[in-house]
């Protein structure tokens, strides 16, 4: 909800609690022009305090007021809106790889650039160190990445 509303929402709660406050200092009124009679109500002590009373709930209702007319009339924080902006692909480089990485690069852009080292150590039948030291050097290379998932990685080509 925005601030403009909970403002016009809190000034309405207060003309309520206004209503409610007026309504009540006259129902007590009325007690004390019965219990302590017509002509001894201005003097009775049940008198002032109802009017103390009645100015605390003013008083109160005066601050909801102005906390309703702040959120009025301030300014929301304004949204920062970051976009990203996309590069173009550049075409990979594959000009400086031997056969085997390039045979490594070219199962990963058929596999839709991820595919997990397990199953790429299958396709390529090379042991695991082989196939840890190829891509060690891709990602020395900046062509792909290692990201950990559980017991595996998943290894993604990078744009």
């Amino acid at each position: 909800m925005e601030n403009k509303h909970v403002g016009f929402l809190v000034i309405g709660v207060a003309a309520l609690l206004i209503i409610i406050i007026f309504l009540f200092q006259t129902a007590l009124k009325d007690i004390i022009v019965a219990s302590c009679g017509a002509e001894h109500s201005t003097v009775c002590p049940m008198n002032e305090t109802v009017n103390q009373q009645t100015y605390l709930a003013l008083g109160i209702v005066g601050l909801l007021i102005v906390i309703g007319l702040v959120l009025i009339f301030t300014k929301p924080k304004e949204k920062i809106i970051i976009k990203k902006v996309k590069e173009k692909k550049k075409k990979l480089d594959l000009k400086g790889l031997d056969k085997d990485e390039k045979k490594v690069v070219d199962l990963l852009l058929k596999e839709n650039n991820v595919m997990f080292q397990a199953t790429l150590k299958e396709k390529l039948d090379v042991g695991k160190v082989k196939l840890t030291r190829l891509l060690d050097k891709l990602e020395a290379k900046q062509l792909i990445e290692r990201k950990r998932r559980g017991m595996n990685n998943l290894v993604v080509l990078r744009d």
